[in-house]
């Protein structure tokens, strides 16, 4: 089962019922006949088809301002929407709603100027181009520590010149413009420095040198290779302020985690469907699988952990509604979403046998998309890094020194 839809308002409710008819009746099928590979099935000329159906629907960028043609959800009321349209791994591009694009959208919507809204984010909200973020870099530059940031953004006459390599950067084939980050000032190293560049893939200098192969297909343009090479960008496309990049990455890192759960919630709960499905019509050892004790505990565990994504989500989904930061919140909610939906992945695969590791069933391609979520927005590793570095403050900070004799 999915979020309670009683938990949300009568309009919400609509939204996601549309959505659901829309992923079920005509997303799904080009998913299942194309193992979830988006270039195979047919790459922009999907996304423009697709979005589309989503348009005469009713349910295209349910996340994105009114102003620029979205729907304007709110960050609890997007989360049964995105689910739904998870459900394919090509629905949530139906929807634009796929990262980078809703995350770009999110930023431009609370960053961008005036006359940015009108260039880059309107187009982008309403389907007619992609966008790319640049932040990840090779080593020993930028990754799951932002501030090794090495690209250098040099100020010249009427703008800045941007060099740089980066690397693993979704969507970059086909994106229309970029977001880049790149250091004016600092060093490697530093928690200052950096700024946000707005930058149209036309850009001289800017070159898409190649796709990264990685495990996953379902995400339209690839994890690229990008370099910029004497990249001129404008001083009115330079995106908020000079050397305040890390403070709006934070904007959107966010938000961001919460709805990467929301998406990939709805893709495992297929899975999930799936493997249930199974093990209540096959029999072996004298009954149904789904009668036996040790596959009762796999699917109860599923369950579990899907009911526990979903709280955790909504927790943080709320505190960001509220207009707090949630960084402790999301963390907490991507980590333990990242590796419960894992979980149910993978124990969904062991509950349908060697269907489960085929293209036979869609459980196999779920569990492969759905493993890059521990590294994509920050690892495991490092959430938990900074999770336990906020306990250590909070609690100190409360109970005084350390041996004062308080628990």
């Amino acid at each position: 089962m999915s979020h309670d839809p009683m938990r949300f308002p009568e309009h919400v409710r609509s939204v996601v019922e549309r959505t659901r008819a829309l992923v079920r009746d005509v997303v799904l099928p080009l998913d299942d006949a194309h193992d979830g590979d988006v270039e195979a099935a047919g790459g922009e000329e999907l996304r423009t088809r697709l979005q589309a159906a989503a348009k005469d629907a009713g349910v295209f960028a349910p996340h994105a301002p009114v102003d620029c043609g979205g729907l304007g959800l709110g960050m609890v009321d997007r989360a049964p929407v995105f689910e739904e349209a998870g459900y394919s791994l090509f629905g949530p591009m139906a929807l634009n709603i796929n990262a980078p694009d809703e995350g770009n959208i999110h930023l431009l919507d609370h960053v961008a100027s005036a006359a940015q809204r009108e260039r880059y984010l309107e187009p982008l909200a309403r389907g007619e181009v992609r966008s790319a973020f640049a932040m990840t870099e090779p080593a020993p530059g930028a990754g799951s520590d932002p501030t090794m940031l090495a690209s250098r953004a040099t100020k010249v006459d009427g703008g800045w010149v941007v060099n740089g390599t980066k690397r693993f950067i979704t969507g970059a084939d086909g994106a229309g413009f970029f977001i880049t980050m790149a250091r004016t000032s600092g060093e490697p190293g530093g928690a200052g420095g950096a700024t946000m560049f707005l930058m149209p893939a036309s850009t001289e200098g800017l070159v898409v040198e190649r796709h990264v192969g990685m495990v996953d297909t379902s995400m339209l343009g690839g994890h690229c290779e990008v370099s910029f090479t004497d990249a001129f960008v404008p001083d009115e496309d330079v995106l908020g302020g000079v050397d305040e990049g890390f403070a709006y990455a934070q904007v959107r890192l966010g938000p961001a985690r919460m709805t990467h759960v929301m998406r990939w919630t709805g893709a495992v709960r297929r899975a999930h469907e799936v493997a249930v499905a199974y093990v209540a019509s096959r029999e072996a050892f004298g009954s149904r699988l789904a009668d036996q004790g040790m596959v009762q505990q796999l699917v109860a565990d599923n369950e579990i952990d899907l009911a526990a994504t979903r709280a955790l989500l909504m927790e943080a989904c709320r505190v960001l509604d509220d207009g707090g930061r949630g960084n402790k919140e999301t963390s907490i909610a991507k980590t333990f979403a990242a590796e419960a939906l894992h979980r149910v992945a993978d124990r969904s695969q062991q509950l349908c046998g060697g269907l489960g590791v085929s293209t036979e069933l869609p459980v196999a391609r779920i569990a492969r998309e759905v493993r890059p979520f521990r590294i994509y927005d920050g690892p495991s590793e490092v959430h938990r890094w900074s999770i336990a570095r906020r306990a250590v403050r909070a609690i100190t900070a409360e109970l005084g020194e350390p041996g004062a004799g308080r628990p």
